[in-house]
């Protein structure tokens, strides 16, 4: 295992971390808007509503990072 790997994993477990601190100490219910996926309100704790938030961005940020990268070497050569 590379030590760049290391630090990623120290890194998203420290942001889990603090999503995991935050939803302690955000237990109250709250009236979340956001007008461009939906005209309603959402009503839900916040510790849900940022997990929620959290989720949605490490998605995102898997799906960029692992996109367009193609296999070192390339797959049809000839010898």
């Amino acid at each position: 295992m590379s030590f760049k790997a290391v630090l990623k994993a120290i890194a998203f477990l420290l942001l889990l971390f603090v999503m995991l601190y935050v939803g302690m100490n955000n237990t109250d219910p709250i009236d979340f808007s956001f007008p461009l996926a939906s005209k309603e309100k959402v009503h839900a704790t916040a510790a849900l509503i940022y997990f929620g938030i959290f989720a949605v961005g490490v998605l995102a940020g898997t799906v960029l990072s692992a996109g367009g990268k193609k296999a070192a070497g390339g797959g049809d050569r000839k010898k």
